[in-house]
């Protein structure tokens, strides 16, 4: 299956000063697994920096994660397809989808984007309404069925290394307000909301969680996102 997968080396609100590649961290061992019986089931994985996994292997990012978790289960969920970039907003990886004219056939779609919004200070309002465009084209490329969409909630980077000079509880409290909206929308649009903030929150103070950088997240943190999806993932293609 062809995958696309568009890199940069830090968040859109991040910098690196050296120019130099983070040593990507890693994540659980992933042994290969026969093929599941059944026919295969395609998978998008559309987002931002947290859905590239930023300074992590490619093997440790979170939807890779889920498509080996879902295939030990005997669901032949493939590799996912992934369009996602540091420091995209939702009307910039909603921009980025009209121009790769995907195939309107994937089995699974999932979102994981609005922490550049919130970094950025755009209003609520306005990923509000970019929010709900990106779940109805979610939800075309899954072949009209929103079923088979499923969000994951904004990380909050306000407590990882990085963000310790800056305010943690403010941007917390914006996080919330944001995953409230994107929670609203998707219960609105019949897509399913897998919260994983708390467990990003949960990481704060452990060195293991994140990757050099100190703001994105690694392999075995990631790892956590793909267990709670799994049983989500379970259900829609069962």
């Amino acid at each position: 299956m062809r995958i696309l997968f568009v890199l940069l080396l830090v968040l859109g609100f991040g910098c690196s000063s050296s120019g130099e590649e983070p040593t990507p961290t890693a994540g659980p061992a992933i042994t290969p697994l026969p093929a599941p019986a059944g026919p295969a089931i395609r998978f998008l994985s559309l987002g931002d920096s947290y859905t590239i996994g930023e300074g992590a292997a490619e093997a440790d990012r979170w939807s890779v994660q889920l498509a080996w978790l879902a295939q030990a289960q005997g669901l032949n969920l493939q590799p996912p397809t992934i369009i996602a970039r540091t420091g995209w907003t939702t009307a910039e990886l909603q921009s980025a989808i009209q121009e790769a004219n995907l195939p309107k056939d994937f089995g699974l779609v999932s979102l994981l984007i609005g922490v550049n919004n919130q970094y950025r200070g755009q209003p609520l309002a306005t990923y509000r309404t970019d929010f709900r465009l990106l779940l109805q084209t979610a939800i075309r490329l899954a072949a009209g069925r929103p079923s088979r969409v499923l969000m994951l909630s904004i990380p909050d980077w306000g407590r990882t290394p990085y963000a310790q000079s800056r305010n943690p509880e403010r941007i917390a409290s914006e996080i919330d307000q944001f995953n409230a909206v994107a929670q609203e929308e998707s219960q609105a649009a019949g897509v399913a909301f897998v919260d994983i903030t708390p467990a990003t929150r949960a990481a704060a103070g452990d060195v293991t969680q994140f990757t050099a950088d100190g703001l994105h997240y690694s392999g075995q943190h990631m790892a956590q996102w793909a267990q709670l999806a799994l049983p989500v993932v379970q259900q829609q293609l069962k």
